[in-house]
Parts: C-alpha cells; structure tokens; sequence
C-alpha cells in the first residue's frame, strides 16, 4: 500500500461515521440501503461488514435507535434513524466539518 492509499483509507474511516449520520438525518434506512448509498460517494469503497459494526456502536452511544419492519421481499429489516441525541451530534459535527474544510482550503489558497 502506497502513502497515498494509505491516507485515503484514514480520511474515508474518518469521514464514515459523519456520513452515515448524514445521510440517516434524512430518513431512516436499512444497513444495506446505507452501504448501496454510501457506496455512490466517489472514493468510498463500503461494504456490509463495515458499516453493521459502525451502527451498533452508534446505537450503543444512544446516536441511532432501531426498528423492525416487515418487507415483502424477505425477512423483516432492522431501520436506523438518528436520536435527538444522534441530531445533536450532527450538528456538532457539521461545525468542526465547516471548520476543517474553511482552514483547509485557505491553506490550499495560500499555497498557490
């Protein structure tokens, strides 16, 4: 693995968490709904055995709750959605976002 394959890695895994609760503050999804969503981001490379880890440590930290609804195409889906606690988080984390990529880019402008 190059540096810059490895750089990539850590920004995505550090991108991932926001944006699953990104996307959930628009509505509640199944995790596979989320890793075919998330996999239409250009340079994530998602897969089921990430993102399930991810959510149950979000419902541990009482960020996403549960639950079950029957679908007609097989077993019963588990959905996920924000808490008010999760929605707070969010925003939290939508301001260090703005703030990392404000600094980011200015730093880009002064190096041209």
């Amino acid at each position: 693995m190059t540096f810059l394959d490895n750089w990539a890695t850590q920004v995505r895994k550090g991108l991932l968490e926001f944006c699953v609760l990104r996307v959930l503050a628009r509505r509640p999804h199944y995790g596979y709904e989320l890793v075919k969503q998330l996999g239409r981001v250009q340079g994530f490379v998602i897969s089921e055995g990430t993102v399930y880890p991810l959510l149950s440590r979000l419902k541990r930290e009482a960020l996403v709750d549960t639950r079950l609804e029957e679908s007609p195409e097989g077993p019963a889906r588990k959905y996920y959605r924000l808490t008010a606690r999760g929605k707070q988080q969010l925003k939290l984390m939508d301001q260090v976002w703005s703030e990392i990529v404000g600094s980011v880019a200015e730093l880009r402008r002064e190096g041209t």
